[in-house]
């Protein structure tokens, strides 16, 4: 027999090619076999295939979005199936929230529901009996529009019940805080303080009450003890599982601290992160941030340092928010600049310069105004890209500004469960005119802008169903609008899933990989206990996730 080498070489490619078709073949046949898969109604949140059945993942990854036949061809011996009458839906992303605060909060004393000065006097005594003499009392989050007549708190409420401890304690929406005679000791605060420019020292003739708004808490912030280590990874950790027992995946941490940042990678490299952080530190800090940026790069789907957050204003509860004119009850007041503009000008741009994300805290109509401004000249100065700049809050907006944000494609980051906070008081502070553009998620989506959802944790609850039945709505949580606050700003369930998921990953870069259930996103996923597309409005308030899936794993099982 000849030996024909043509024909040797056409059986060898055959036999190899065979070898590559049976490899390919057993790892399709592998993967198709899903580790997870989920069935029930399903918002995907993509525009293509806005309805399914089930959902099938593999690894970190969805596989497949179908219906229940074609996501059963998924289902393995080794496959977990978990079935629900509810409504699976993309992991909601939290757009700002203060998150290592929120972590420590978890464990501080909680005055948010002291529904009168006297029991807000009493948890701070009974907190004080579990301390050791010299440990410090912070927290709180206490509200005073809940007290009958809404007074600011004083020192001598808490002096007495506190000798062995100094204190300093924040309204819920922290700007502004209250001291004890010890803490305003030890931070220098007396009769004879100046005014500190961004603040204030609220007084009673000349004598300091305790009440320190917006800079005016800095003296105090640099003499309090920094956490250690373990108590910032305690409290991080403590976060992220909180987070996702209400079906959050991820969030954007602003305002971060270093200490925070660090501590966040070290739950990475422990095994202890559940859920992906696009962290922002201090617009101030914008050169540490490109620098480090520079030198390890932004990071990955898990811990991204996304860009660098400031401050235009204060707030409105805290009478520090920047208005065109003075408030209704405090007529020679009408806001703050916590930030002088010639800094906010320079850093923006020197931020934006280094190819940085920038975004702002701007609540009055004066500060987004401003803000849009500087936004403007700085897109002017450095040329096109894509900046993706936020306005954190944008509460109140005139049309001017609605206009203004649709067509430059600045984000609009809000937290719609202010609205049903700020709406039982909001009135005696701005005048009707102003109230019509608050919170206006209708308008700003019939412009054609950008809306992402989140909750500014600690300063509110984390609850994503919290905020969409706030954004659906609009009631107030002392039940007094139950058609709801500004009606005509009520925007639909749909589009405020949109605004906690898609619109979310959008704004922090990141839509390529999650805001939507597709094949080839991460498997980032919530599931409800009801299909909240089709219940009464004031249901949504009591709905609950019943499973959280970050990366295909099940972080949070009801």
């Amino acid at each position: 027999m000849t030996n024909d080498p043509v024909r040797s070489k056409m059986r060898l490619m055959f036999v190899m090619l065979t070898i590559v078709a049976l490899a390919a073949c057993g790892t399709r046949e592998r993967s198709s076999d899903a580790d997870l898969v989920l069935y029930g109604a399903v918002w995907t949140g993509d525009s293509t295939n806005r309805e399914a059945r089930g959902v099938a993942i593999d690894g970190d990854s969805i596989i497949a979005v179908g219906d229940s036949a074609s996501i059963a061809a998924h289902v393995g011996d080794s496959t977990r199936v978990i079935t629900t009458a509810g409504l699976i839906v993309p992991g909601f992303a939290d757009d700002h929230v203060h998150f290592s605060d929120g972590g420590f909060q978890l464990g501080y004393v909680d005055l948010r529901d002291a529904a009168t000065p006297a029991e807000f006097t009493s948890r701070i005594k009974a907190y004080a009996a579990t301390l050791k003499p010299g440990e410090w009392i912070v927290g709180g989050t206490w509200d005073h529009e809940l007290w009958p007549g809404a007074p600011l708190p004083q020192k001598e409420w808490i002096d007495s019940v506190t000798p062995d401890h100094p204190v300093f304690v924040q309204r819920l929406d922290g700007h502004m805080g209250l001291a004890n005679s010890k803490a305003l000791e030890l931070a220098g605060i007396t009769s004879s303080t100046r005014d500190i420019s961004g603040g204030t020292i609220v007084r009673a003739g000349r004598e300091p009450t305790g009440v320190l708004k917006d800079e005016a808490m800095g003296p105090v912030f640099a003499i309090m003890p920094a956490p250690s280590a373990d108590q910032a990874d305690s409290a991080v950790v403590r976060a992220m599982r909180f987070a996702n027992s209400l079906g959050v995946t991820s969030v954007a941490a602003v305002s971060s601290p270093w200490s925070e940042v660090a501590a966040v990678r070290r739950a990475r490299a422990n095994g202890t992160q559940t859920l992906r952080i696009s962290l922002y530190p201090s617009l101030g800090d914008w050169r540490r941030v490109a620098d480090t940026v520079a030198v390890h790069g932004a990071g990955d789907e898990w811990i991204r340092l996304g860009g660098v957050k400031g401050y235009v204003d204060g707030s409105l509860g805290s009478t520090t928010a920047l208005f065109f004119e003075p408030y209704l009850d405090e007529p020679g007041q009408s806001g703050l600049m916590v930030t002088p503009e010639d800094s906010l000008r320079q850093w923006i741009g020197g931020a934006d310069s280094a190819g940085l994300q920038v975004v702002v805290h701007a609540i009055g109509e004066r500060a987004n105004s401003l803000l849009l401004d500087i936004f403007d000249s700085v897109s002017t100065s450095h040329g096109a890209r894509d900046r993706r700049f936020r306005i954190e809050h944008a509460q109140h907006l005139r049309p001017a500004e609605i206009a203004r944000m649709a067509k430059s494609g600045v984000i609009a980051s809000m937290q719609p469960y202010h609205a049903a906070d700020d709406g039982r008081w909001a009135w005696k502070r701005i005048r009707p005119a102003q109230i019509e553009g608050t919170y206006a998620f209708r308008s700003i989506l019939d412009a054609g802008g950008r809306l992402m959802f989140g909750s500014d944790w600690v300063v509110a609850p984390i609850d994503p169903l919290l905020g969409i039945w706030a954004a659906v709505t609009r009631q107030t949580i002392d039940g007094k609008n139950p058609d709801g606050w500004v009606p005509s700003q009520k925007i639909t369930v749909e589009e405020a899933l949109r605004a906690y998921t898609s619109s979310n990953a959008y704004g922090v870069f990141a839509e390529q990989r999650r805001g939507t259930l597709a094949a080839g996103k991460l498997a980032d996923i919530a599931v409800i206990d009801r299909d909240i597309r089709n219940v009464p409005g004031d249901s949504i308030r009591t709905a609950k996730v019943t499973t959280t899936i970050v990366g295909g794993k099940v972080v949070f099982p009801r």
